[in-house]
């Protein structure tokens, strides 16, 4: 089994999220938690194989450490496209058995294989053999009408049988019809109770939760129960809070730095992306919740969503809606 990483590099980390954390988004993010593990947004096994590599798997090295996460069912597959991700340098290769959308339910992947942990399992001992670096697996507590927790634990089982020794678990059962991808975020009840008993009984594993977890305190009290906190759209819809619980967990003696000066960090980010011809749009459309919750937050967003749309606009566009924000907050 390839060694998994020390403990305190799977504290804290950013849930792959579609659409959002796109290698933009993780570079700001690194800037906001240098500890913190980043992953990709779910990609499927045959578009890494097939697919534009550069545009799917490209990323920066500031992102260190960056797991790669991938969606499909075909064991072999995922095997070629581990291979792959591990050869483009990720530190870890992560298994989706948790999206319970209809179009990843149609390809068979996703939270629909949580009815399946034979082939998850063999998926993952596929991945394995074919990576250098660990394979993990994002999962649910189940699908539908399962509701028993010797079932939830047998699936881990079986799967950590294949070789798996880290399980990121969205504290939710999923229901695959009836509800969207939102309401499954929101509307089955969240379980921590599992997962702590899964931490207590399998000692041998480590076990990270997801879901539900949005200020710094309640990430923080969760490390009593198990190794690590996965965040999801808290950390997007208010990056500053990612900032907080990095410095909470890892340096809680330091004070945080100013959201004005983590955002001046990624300056030379946004002038080389602009060098090549890529648009500021696609970068701050990741920063528009800096200053949510400040004065002058709003007309930070206004004017970047304003702006950003524009051909010409580069870092400029950024320091005028900074330092107007931060006229305002000086203000009040």
């Amino acid at each position: 089994m390839i060694p998994l990483p020390a403990l305190a590099a799977t504290r804290l980390s950013v849930a792959p999220m579609m659409d959002w954390t796109d290698r933009h988004c993780r570079v700001f993010h690194r800037l906001l938690a240098p500890h913190a593990r980043l992953y990709t947004e779910m990609v499927h096994a045959q578009a890494v194989i097939h697919g534009d590599r550069e545009r799917l798997l490209g990323f920066d090295p500031v992102e260190h450490p960056v797991a790669l996460q991938l969606g499909g069912s075909d064991p072999a597959h995922l095997a070629q496209a581990a291979r792959i991700g591990a050869d483009w340098g990720y530190d870890e290769i992560n298994l989706n058995v948790g999206c319970p959308s209809d179009r990843v339910q149609a390809g068979r992947f996703g939270a629909c294989l949580m009815r399946e942990p034979t082939l998850v399992a063999e998926g993952v001992a596929t991945m394995i053999a074919a990576s250098s670096v660990p394979v993990t697996v994002k999962c649910r507590l189940g699908v539908d009408e399962m509701e028993d927790y010797d079932v939830f634990r047998a699936f881990v089982d079986t799967v950590a049988a294949a070789g798996c020794a880290l399980f990121v678990v969205h504290a939710r059962k999923a229901w695959l019809q009836g509800l969207s991808p939102k309401e499954n975020r929101e509307i089955p009840p969240l379980r921590y109770d599992w997962v702590y008993r899964l931490r207590r009984e399998c000692p041998g594993l480590r076990i990270l939760i997801n879901g539900g977890i949005a200020t710094i305190e309640d990430a923080v009290a969760q490390l009593d129960h198990v190794d690590g906190v996965m965040i999801g759209r808290a950390a997007y819809h208010e990056p500053y809070r990612l900032h907080l619980m990095d410095r909470a967990m890892f340096a809680p003696d330091t004070p945080p730095l100013a959201r004005g000066d983590l955002l001046r960090a990624l300056r030379p980010y946004v002038e080389d992306c602009r060098s090549r011809g890529i648009a500021v749009k696609h970068l701050t459309r990741h920063i528009l919740g800096l200053f949510h919750g400040q004065p002058g937050g709003r007309a930070f967003r206004q004017v970047l969503s304003e702006g950003a749309p524009r051909s010409d606009a580069g870092w400029d566009l950024i320091e005028g809606a900074l330092a107007m924000t931060e006229r305002r907050e000086h203000a009040t």
